[in-house]
């Protein structure tokens, strides 16, 4: 019986198939090696970014201060409003300034002010902290020099300095309290809306916007502000003493704010200079050195989230509301 040549037990592959075959492994090697090279490129990015994050998280000095051999003055910046959480708290500030009295070839401090104020908490804090390093360091003199603005809770710590100059055309002053809100309750009655707020405690809800303002709770609030106004007199009156021309001038602590040149006659600062001939011509030295203290980004950003996350909480809870500011 002769055998079928044409069965499929005795016919291989043709040169067709053994061409299609090699594609087919030719690929599935080329996709191998794209994979490990994807592999490689995403395990190299991964290293760069946490490099780079820990780089972030390292860095948080301005300037290139512990290098300096020379005598330098030691520059600390106070910018923008001072908050427990901006790059003007108390803690950055106060840390900058530590810095700048313990580096040992900074003969003089400078603190460049340009800030609207804040809170007075926090402008207390840099107060109360400049008055110990400069008992703890008196041959080193520390001076502020107002640029744009010196004005409410940045007057309070500028007052601390041993001498405060500004540009002639400066904002200076506005020695008083400030505590803020809205009253809503008219417009929420008109638009149908029910304000559902439960409170333990019978002033818990004190300055609800959309109650009406009792008698005992201005005065209660009115109290407070007279009391930090106060002490913010007298921070103010400790650091300037007799150069203050109060009695001349009895609206010196009434919240008003001056020009440079109109706040040297009123014994606010003690002279017109800007930060750079602070140095040369009061401190006598040409290098300025910058101690400022900030936050690295990474820090930022988690503040950032953490306050974003707060502020919904107390909302939620109705915990918001504004707070006594020297601004």
């Amino acid at each position: 019986m002769e055998s079928d040549n044409n069965s499929p037990a005795n016919s291989g592959p043709t040169s067709k198939e053994w061409k299609l075959l090699e594609k087919l492994l030719g690929q599935a090697q080329a996709e191998q090696r794209k994979t490990r090279r994807w592999g490689i490129f995403f395990k190299s990015l991964t290293f760069i970014y946490l490099f780079a994050l820990l780089f972030m998280m390292t860095g948080s000095r301005s300037g290139d201060a512990m290098a300096v051999a020379e005598p330098h003055v030691a520059v600390v910046d106070l910018n923008g409003v001072i908050m427990a959480d901006s790059e003007a708290s108390a803690d950055l500030i106060s840390r900058g300034l530590r810095d700048a009295f313990e580096a040992e070839n900074a003969e003089a401090v400078l603190l460049r002010v340009n800030s609207p104020g804040g809170s007075p908490v926090q402008s207390n804090f840099v107060f109360n902290e400049i008055q110990r390093l400069r008992a703890e360091y008196p041959d080193k003199k520390l001076y502020a020099a107002i640029t744009d603005m010196g004005a409410s809770g940045a007057y309070y710590i500028a007052a601390a300095a041993d001498q405060i100059y500004a540009d002639p055309a400066s904002i200076v002053g506005s020695i008083g309290v400030i505590m803020a809100s809205f009253g809503v309750q008219e417009a929420a009655e008109k638009l149908g809306v029910e304000r559902r707020v439960y409170t333990a405690g019978e002033n818990k809800a004190l300055l609800d916007p959309f109650s009406p303002v009792r008698e005992s709770d201005r005065e209660h609030v009115q109290t407070m502000l007279n009391e930090i106004h106060q002490q913010f007199i007298g921070a103010v009156k400790d650091g300037r003493g007799d150069r203050l021309k109060v009695e001349e001038n009895p609206e010196l602590f009434s919240g008003l704010f001056w020009t440079g040149e109109r706040a040297l006659e009123l014994g606010l600062i003690d002279g017109l200079k800007s930060p750079g001939q602070v140095a040369r011509d009061v401190a006598g030295l040409e290098e300025m050195v910058d101690y400022t203290v900030t936050r690295s980004p990474v820090d930022r950003f988690l503040k950032r989230f953490g306050t974003s996350i707060g502020n919904g909480i107390g909302q939620t809870l109705g915990l918001e509301g504004g707070a006594p500011t020297l601004r």
